[in-house]
């Protein structure tokens, strides 16, 4: 329907598909760009996705692997694999609840934390770019143009899966 509607103006049509193109090159390339800013000398023994669970468990005190694993969407289990290796690698420590046996709370070590702030900073310089070519009026429309791309991949596996 918008597509079609799109199609009576040869500028909209224009639009769609520069859009189009942007979102689904951008995602890659951020990937890709990420994991090439990330991956220093220094931390050139983790990956990408190793760098995101970092970010998932925080500066903060003590997490617990199930709070960890619920934030990115996966099992306890895909979780304790990655764990295994991250503090083999001393990035992460992790310890039993005295309280619980059953609970397992992680936490960075210091060599965890330098690569969660290198990771940060990355993350900082992209936003920060999209932003300095911004007007003041200009930013609350992306604000919004974004939360509504991530109200749609926050959405989109949900609604597949009320549909199998």
């Amino acid at each position: 329907m918008i597509r079609a509607a799109m199609e009576r103006s040869g500028k909209a049509v224009d639009a769609y598909e520069t859009i189009n193109d942007v979102l689904v090159n951008l995602f890659h390339e951020i990937w890709e760009l990420e994991e090439k800013a990330i991956i220093t000398d220094e931390f050139q023994d983790i990956s990408n996705n190793d760098m995101h669970i970092l970010e998932a468990i925080g500066l903060g005190k003590d997490r617990t692997m199930s709070a960890v694993a619920r934030q990115l969407g996966i099992t306890a289990g895909s979780l304790t694999t990655s764990m295994n290796s991250l503090v083999r690698k001393k990035y992460v420590e992790r310890g039993r609840c005295e309280e619980d046996r059953r609970v397992v709370y992680i936490s960075l070590t210091e060599k965890g934390r330098r690569a969660y702030t290198h990771h940060e900073n990355f993350h900082h310089q992209m936003t920060s770019a999209a932003l300095e070519r911004l007007t003041e009026e200009e930013i609350p429309l992306l604000v919004k143009t974004l939360n509504s791309l991530a109200v749609f991949f926050r959405n989109y596996g949900e609604d597949r899966r009320d549909h199998v």
